[in-house]
């Protein structure tokens, strides 16, 4: 019977549901979309192609990790590193002893330039170039010959491919000067490689190439051949028992990490967005979902009521909403699958394009975020059906046709209990927030957001009682009229209907406001920060891989400058509360007693000079400084960018760090453990009344094809291409929620419109104009609109005050031109998601209005 209720239900309705439909589809395409972006992450590879020939690698691990907590609840961490792990060279010789290994191969990669001054001989330029070790030939040259001509590379000698010299117009015997991390030099071309050696690349003797790395007895991984009848697994095998956990031994597709390290990052960032926003795009589906199928059902009480009426039981009223959503939830989830992909496909293409995906990684489209999408649409629609239809079940007949024709004066105890303690909660949340320092301050906020919007959908029809009280005076004064003042008594005495339409809005205010005005915040402070903070009149740049360590003292020769400082940038984690969190660091070279005159950077405490005491030290933004709570003479436990574990001593402590460098390190302390040790870029400081013109001149002309010369704009271009990636994911991010909840709201104020087609019927026999009408619900959308942006921006400020001043150290920054354009869409979004259903029930006759389904 109830099967069949509900199947006629649906054919005989199909408008009722369509509310429904449309929340559900939006919900199931999201979570398909995070769905799918989360299987990737997990399982995003690259095949090998540098070491395809290489069964066995060993290279160090990608992550650093660390153990929290205590007892049961002891858990390990992780975060990928900012810079290349490397393993020790020596493990070679441990591996190469055991039987089944043919030979290991310390493979080491480090960029090279060519250093052309003066009036170089010849036009032809050489591209950037990656320097090797002359022995790892045999990684990729297998059994072929690896010399095209001449002879292997020996003292101050190298091996240039073949391709490369040519178009270089070189030839053996030709001599150039090369700058690398671990110094320059002149050197004589001794030998041109085949083509199977490897591209744009330069081959050193063996111990040139390690102390020309900059990171000497390191390597980037080793090759491992095994001998001849040895499988790949008995190979593997042997490499553990002979590194044990000093490194990692990897086949397979397991090897391109360690040819693209970008590939970690990317899964970290593509489960982030699948998982963490993943997670809170599938709770907003969830809300929208409840919310628009319990209004849907609630406006559907009187049908309930009648049933009752004529002896259909509790059970029965409770298992056709159950077959209404088995019916209705799989058919929209279905629907809503190909935009979640669609969506998925363009996000995940946006990210390659910006460089945060290496090309390569391919979408995993699999059944599993699809099944999700429909499990959790369906357990949303039985959810919201069976409470919505919970209490006109229970009531005896001729009380449910009351309830039916008179809405509730106040929620039920439960739903009230419920939203007075996620109320609490959020509360709670703030205040914790608000007494805590930099990432500990952001993390506690994420919850608050959550906990205040529950607390919102929970106490929804006390909040628009509220508000259209307070809102609703200037309406009843008299002042917008008949229309104004019936708006303003229709809204207090419906508040329930009022308050599904005020839950989306607050919704898109919250999501949108706390994203972009996150990273507003965090914008305008860095952008401050870097105006106030570089007061260089130089800024050199490197059209390369950047510029070789020792630019900064050829800079300080030039005449006409006073000053100059290499900057090299990195990053180092730290720890806070239970996870690992990155923080921008500079790698400074010269004497840092001159650092204030390209660096203005606020110090608090401490002195920046004393930096050039010892490598053991470091200055600290102070709010990273609060977060880790250390002062001045105390040791800070930090690891360096490829995972080494540090803890030099705080010297100073500074307040313009953001967009600048959360952390200053002497150059030394870093440049053995960053991927690319050559200088990012080298700050000058002109000497008073030099020529500013005459030492740009002299800077460019350190090499004129390599060397950019601009001034502190260049810096500033610089950090904001580091925040590109974080600030198109945020937009990205809030357009996503906002643009799902908008619609969400939308559809509820649509149905909520619809669903008054015999009040409106009775206005108009009562001898209400459609003028009047029309000013009515115009009024009542301004009504929603502005509650919803009222309430989502408290939320969304709630929110954003400890995270700001956890983050930047400065409260919430809301540019106008964001704010405005933001409420004003919701403005028009409830105009016209009222308007043109509204002028839809004008064109009913009244009578047939007004006689019509209530």
């Amino acid at each position: 019977m109830t099967n069949g209720l509900a199947r006629a239900s649906v054919r005989s309705r199909p408008a009722s549901f369509v509310g429904s439909l449309v929340a559900l589809l939006l919900g199931a395409a999201v979570i398909t979309a995070c769905g799918t972006l989360l299987q990737t992450g997990l399982t995003a590879h690259l095949p090998p192609v540098r070491h395809a020939g290489t069964p066995v690698l060993v290279a160090a691990d990608p992550q650093a990790r660390v153990t929290v907590g205590r007892g049961e609840d002891r858990e390990t961490v992780s975060t990928s590193l900012p810079e290349r792990a490397r393993v020790d060279t020596a493990l070679a010789a441990e591996i190469a002893a055991r039987p089944g290994v043919a030979a290991a191969v310390p493979d080491i990669a480090f960029p090279l330039q060519e250093v052309r001054t003066g009036h170089p001989d010849r036009d032809a330029a050489l591209p950037p170039l990656t320097g090797r070790g002359y022995a790892a030939t045999a990684i990729t040259g297998g059994g072929a010959a690896v010399l095209a001509e001449g002879r292997a590379p020996g003292a101050g000698e190298i091996a240039l491919d073949a391709a490369t010299a040519r178009a270089a117009q070189l030839a053996p015997g030709d001599r150039l000067t090369l700058a690398a991390p671990g110094g320059s030099g002149g050197y004589r071309i001794s030998g041109l490689t085949a083509a199977g050696a490897g591209a744009a690349s330069a081959w050193f003797a063996d111990a040139t190439a390690g102390e020309l790395s900059g990171h000497p007895g390191r390597a980037d991984a080793i090759a491992v051949r095994p001998r001849e009848g040895v499988d790949t697994r008995t190979l593997a095998e042997q490499v553990r028992q002979a590194v044990g956990d000093r490194a990692q031994v990897l086949t397979g597709d397991a090897r391109g990490a360690v040819e693209q390290p970008g590939l970690i990052q990317a899964r970290e960032l593509l489960t982030g967005l699948g998982g963490s926003f993943g997670g809170v795009a599938a709770m907003t589906a969830v809300f929208v979902v409840l919310g628009t199928v319990a209004l849907a059902t609630g406006q559907r009480a009187r049908e309930f009521a009648l049933l009752r009426a004529i002896g259909a039981t509790p059970r029965q009223i409770r298992r056709t909403i159950a077959a209404e959503a088995m019916l209705l939830a799989p058919v929209a989830a279905g629907l809503g699958i190909l935009p979640g992909l669609a969506l998925a496909r363009w996000w995940f293409g946006q990210l390659v394009e910006r460089g945060a995906i290496p090309r390569g990684v391919r979408l995993d489209v699999g059944p599993l975020p699809m099944a999700a999408a429909v499990v959790v649409s369906l357990l949303s629609a039985l959810t919201a059906g069976y409470v919505a239809a919970r209490r006109p079940s229970k009531l005896r007949p001729s009380q449910a046709l009351g309830e039916a024709a008179v809405e509730r004066a106040r929620p039920g105890v439960v739903r009230t209990g419920l939203g007075l303690l996620t109320l609490a909660g959020g509360i709670v949340l703030a205040a914790l927030a608000a007494g805590h320092a930099g990432t500990d301050a952001a993390n506690l906020a994420l919850g608050v957001v959550m906990c205040l919007l529950t607390a919102v959908a929970l106490l929804g029809p006390t909040v628009a009682r509220i508000a259209a009280t307070v809102l609703g005076l200037p309406l009843r004064s008299g002042g917008a009229g008949a229309a104004g003042s019936l708006a303003a008594d229709n809204t207090r005495a419906n508040a329930r209907r009022l308050a599904s339409a005020i839950t989306p809005i607050a919704m898109v205010t919250a999501f949108c406001g706390t994203l972009l005005f996150m990273q507003s915040t965090i914008a305008h402070v860095s952008a401050e920060h870097v105006r106030a903070g570089i007061v260089a009149d130089h800024v050199l740049g490197s059209t390369g891989a950047g510029l070789p360590p020792g630019t900064a003292a050829r800079a300080a020769e030039v005449p006409g400058a006073r000053a100059a400082l290499g900057v090299l940038r990195t990053g180092a984690l730290y720890e806070t509360g239970d996870t690992l969190a990155t923080a921008t660091a500079l790698g400074i070279s010269g004497d840092p007693a001159q650092l204030p005159r390209v660096l203005d950077l606020g110090v608090k405490e401490g002195s920046l000079a004393d930096l050039g005491r010892s490598p053991d030290t470091v200055a600290l933004d102070s709010t990273l400084a609060g977060t880790l709570g250390v002062k001045i003479g105390e040791r800070v436990p930090l690891r360096l960018g490829d995972g080494t574990k540090a803890t030099p001593t705080v010297v100073a402590t500074y307040e313009r760090g953001l967009g600048i460098g959360q952390l200053l390190l002497p150059r030394a302390a870093v440049a053995a453990h960053v991927s690319n040790a050559f200088d990012s870029q080298v700050l000058v400081a002109d000497a008073p009344g030099a020529d500013r013109g005459a030492v740009a001149a002299g800077l460019a002309a350190l090499d004129p094809s390599a060397v950019t010369v601009t001034d502190a704009a260049g810096y500033t271009a610089q950090a904001d291409r580091d925040m590109e990636i974080s600030s198109w994911a945020n937009t990205v991010m809030a357009g996503v929620l906002g643009g799902f909840a908008a619609v969400a709201a939308a559809n509820t104020l649509v149905m909520t419109v619809l669903d008054r087609r015999r009040e409106v019927g009775l206005l108009r026999l009562a001898g209400t104009t459609r003028r009047q009408i029309r000013g009515m619900m115009r009024w009542e959308a301004l009504l929603v609109a502005a509650t919803g942006l009222l309430v989502g921006g408290a939320i969304a400020w709630i929110t954003l005050v400890p995270i700001a001043r956890g983050v930047t150290g400065a409260g919430p920054y809301v540019p106008v031109g964001t704010a405005l354009p933001l409420a004003a869409g919701a403005v028009a979004l409830s105009l016209a998601a009222t308007g043109l259903p509204a002028r839809a029930l004008l064109r009913i006759r009244p009578i047939e209005a007004g006689a019509g389904r209530h």
